[in-house]
């Protein structure tokens, strides 16, 4: 009875005391109860971003076990060591100079270098967890390129395309659309461009690098015949690469909900528009592989989930659920038909379908949001403007990534060379680039 006593007697006190914070808060000033309210969202805004960029830091795995799995025995350790090193040596170039590239204060058409951290607000925790989060975003644009490039590049070569993007090629792009998250504005926000979390800015960005790269490469050794018709080249473990797109899958629950970068409800929609999406890009991929090759394929299942899940990511935040079902549907078709075209009729060797998933789809993804985003999109009554903004926004990510990437990867042949010898790469760049195996003791080498 004496505790139900004083409890009521502190609710009492409380609420006599409110109104008089209002009352001080009246001629301006942030009353006591604002302020706690304040911090304790900002605090909530932290651990919730802070937990999305370590999903999202997982998705290296995901990223490292899909490449290994659909690719040979003899390259699982060099793959493994391009993720890893992506992005160690990403962190390190976007710290010191992508991230004020992004998002500085005088962000313009190439935007402002700042040195590290230099010209953000001293103290501010929010500003620490915001760089964490972008960190990770920007390696995994990196971390695209390598599927596409798989098997035949040069260490040193990969290392330096790594770099130039986390320092340079993202963080322009990224100041363009998203600067504004900060301290920049860029001139594709200002259009009125929507990615919310990166079916452009991250994904074809990285899509568009990875086809300029596999271009400048040329295919794998034993690819195409004679008569130009390609040749199947089996992944060594299709199990780890099953994994590795259900870690992505995992991890990309924070990429799309963790972009709110607030601790709120819309969280648990995001999740649930970014889960159709994938869900109905795998049973899409799995039905059109099973129509055009007769059998229900795996791997084109496996990324048909993948494309569902860069398709939504721009559009996750704005859409129904059964749009969102249509857009991972569409992405699904989509990276089967584009995986036969590129290897079938443009001759361009992409082990993983990087290029078909995140190019792509990334591009698919970026105009949806034109046609199923429920405020501004054409299928709610939004007319065109929004699809031609998003189509502006999605021509200027594939000139700038892939211009600048034919020059880049242009660079790099001439001067350290980007692609192993024919001898090292029959052998496996386990042996010749690492000077190790991945599976001691069964390693079964062959020709191709």
């Amino acid at each position: 009875m004496r505790t139900t006593v004083i409890c009521f007697v502190l609710l009492l006190m409380i609420g006599l005391c409110e109104p008089v914070f209002a009352a001080e808060a009246s001629d301006g000033t942030i009353s006591s109860v604002d302020s706690a309210r304040e911090e304790v969202q900002l605090n909530i805004n932290i651990v919730w971003t802070c937990i999305a960029a370590f999903l999202v830091f997982f998705m290296q795995a995901g990223f490292a076990m899909v490449e290994a799995g659909f690719t040979r025995a003899k390259n699982a350790v060099n793959i493994l060591m391009k993720n890893l090193m992506d992005f160690s040596v990403g962190t390190i170039a976007f710290f010191l100079i992508g991230f004020g590239l992004m998002f500085g204060k005088s962000n313009g058409l190439f935007g402002t270098t700042l040195f590290g951290m230099s010209g953000v607000e001293p103290g501010s925790d929010w500003n620490w967890t915001f760089l964490i989060f972008q960190t990770v975003f920007a390696a995994t644009a990196a971390t695209i390129v390598s599927g596409a490039m798989a098997e035949r590049t040069k260490f040193v070569g990969y290392l330096a395309y790594s770099f130039f993007i986390t320092l340079f090629i993202y963080p322009i792009f990224g100041s363009w659309a998203w600067g504004g998250l900060l301290d920049g504005g860029g001139w594709l926000e200002n259009l009125g461009f929507l990615d919310f979390a990166g079916s452009t800015v991250v994904h074809s960005i990285g899509g568009w690098l990875a086809l300029a790269g596999a271009i400048m490469l040329g295919p794998r050794l034993g690819k195409y015949g004679p008569d130009g018709k390609p040749k199947a080249i089996l992944g060594h473990n299709i199990p780890l690469a099953a994994l590795g797109v259900f870690i992505l899958w995992f991890g990309w629950f924070g990429f799309n909900p963790g972009s709110t970068t607030t601790g709120d409800g819309s969280i648990g929609y995001i999740a649930v528009t970014t889960n159709l999406a994938a869900a109905a890009g795998a049973i899409v991929a799995m039905i059109v592989s099973w129509i055009i090759m007769k059998k229900p394929d795996a791997s084109m299942a496996l990324n048909g989930a993948l494309a569902g899940l860069v398709s939504i990511t721009a559009p996750c935040d704005g859409v129904s659920p059964v749009g969102a079902i249509m857009i991972g549907a569409v992405g699904g078709s989509l990276v089967v038909l584009s995986v036969l075209f590129i290897d079938n009729k443009l001759k361009i060797d992409d082990p993983v379908g990087a290029v078909s998933v995140h190019g792509v789809c990334g591009l698919w993804g970026t105009l949806s949001v034109g046609l199923f985003n429920m405020d501004s999109g054409l299928f709610y009554g939004g007319g065109l403007k929004q699809l031609g903004v998003q189509a502006i926004g999605a021509g200027a990510a594939f000139a700038w990534a892939f211009g600048l990437g034919l020059a880049l990867f242009y660079g790099i042949k001439k001067t350290i060379g980007l692609r192993v010898t024919s001898e090292e790469e029959l052998k496996g760049l386990d042996i010749g680039e690492h000077g190790m195996e991945a599976y001691a003791g069964f390693q079964i080498f062959t020709t191709t």
